[in-house]
C-alpha cells in the first residue's frame, strides 16, 4: 500500500471547509488522532461505528489500527475524500450518507461495535443520550467520544460539584465514564471558541427494578429546579415525598447533593 497523502492535502484537493451549520471542526494532527484511536483498546479486526468523519482524519487512524469502520456522514462534500480513503484500505471502510440522529445504527452491525467519534458539537449530547437510553445491555461495546469540555465535565461530574446534573446521573448509572484526554482548541481547523475533551464510557450492568422513564422524570424535576429543596422540586412526582421518607433522604437537600446511587434507589422505590 502506498503511503496516505497528508490530510491537509486531501482537504485542499477536495475544497473542503468546516461547516459551522453542521457543527464541524476538523482534526488534522495525526499523532493526536492515533492516540484517540488507541483509547478503546485493541481494534485489530474490530467493528467501529464513527459519526461525522468529515474528511477522514480519525477514520484513517482507526483504519490504520486495523478496525473495520462503518461511518455515517451527512455532508455530501466529504464523500469523495472518504471514497478515496477506502481505496487505501480495501474492505475496511463503509460510508453511509445519512443523518446520524435518524439512522438505525444497531441494524448496521452483526456484533457490538466500539463507537469512536469526533462528534459534531450540535448533535453530540442528543446522540449520547440516545445511546445511553437504548435497551440494556447496549448494542455497542464502548464509547470514545469528543465533546466540548463543558459537556465532558458534566458527563463525569461527581456529586455535589459544579457540573453534576442529569447527564451525570444518566451516564454514571449505566457506564463507567472518564475523561481520557483533553484536547486544546488549537488542535482543530478552524479552532473552536471552547476547549474539548475525549470521554470514554464502558457499559455496566443496569440495576434491576429501575425504569429509565422514572429516573428521567426524577432527575428532570430535581435538576430543573436545582436551587430548590427536594420537597419542592419533586412535589410534582407522585410518591416522591413518601419514598424519600422511607429511604431516609432528607427533603431539605438539593439535587446536586443526591448521589447517582440515591437517585437510582429512589427511582426503584417509585418503579
Amino acid at each position: 500500500m502506498t503511503s496516505l497523502p497528508p490530510l491537509r492535502e486531501v482537504i485542499a484537493r477536495h475544497g473542503l471547509t468546516a461547516s459551522k451549520a453542521l457543527g464541524q471542526n476538523f482534526l488534522l494532527d495525526g499523532q493526536l488522532l492515533s492516540r484517540i484511536a488507541r483509547i478503546p483498546g485493541d481494534l485489530d479486526d474490530a467493528e467501529v461505528f464513527e459519526v461525522g468523519p468529515g474528511p477522514g482524519g480519525l477514520t484513517r487512524a482507526l483504519l490504520q489500527a486495523g478496525a473495520r469502520v462503518t461511518a455515517v456522514e451527512r455532508d455530501h462534500r466529504c464523500l469523495p475524500a472518504l471514497a478515496e480513503l477506502s481505496e487505501y484500505f480495501p474492505g475496511q471502510l463503509k460510508v453511509i450518507e445519512a443523518d446520524a440522529l435518524a439512522v438505525d445504527a444497531p441494524a448496521l452491525f452483526t456484533g457490538a461495535p466500539h463507537i469512536v467519534a469526533n462528534l459534531p458539537y450540535n448533535i453530540g449530547t442528543p446522540l449520547l443520550v440516545g445511546w445511553l437510553s437504548a435497551p440494556w445491555r447496549p448494542w455497542w461495546q464502548s464509547l470514545t467520544l469528543m465533546f466540548q469540555r463543558e459537556v465532558a465535565d458534566r458527563i463525569v461530574a461527581a456529586v455535589d460539584s459544579e457540573h453534576y446534573g442529569r447527564l451525570s446521573v444518566l451516564s454514571q448509572w449505566r457506564t463507567t465514564a472518564k475523561i481520557a484526554m483533553p484536547v486544546h482548541r488549537s488542535a482543530f481547523t478552524p479552532p473552536p471558541k471552547v476547549m474539548s475533551a475525549v470521554v470514554h464510557l464502558a457499559p455496566l450492568d443496569s440495576p434491576e427494578g429501575v425504569k429509565l422513564a422514572t429516573l428521567e422524570r426524577l432527575t428532570g424535576a430535581a435538576f430543573g429546579q436545582r436551587r430548590k429543596m427536594l420537597r419542592q422540586s419533586l412535589k410534582g412526582v407522585p410518591g416522591a415525598a413518601e419514598a424519600m421518607e422511607a429511604l431516609g433522604i432528607e427533603p431539605t437537600r438539593r439535587a446536586e447533593t443526591v448521589s447517582v446511587a440515591e437517585f437510582v434507589t429512589l427511582a426503584r422505590a417509585l418503579g
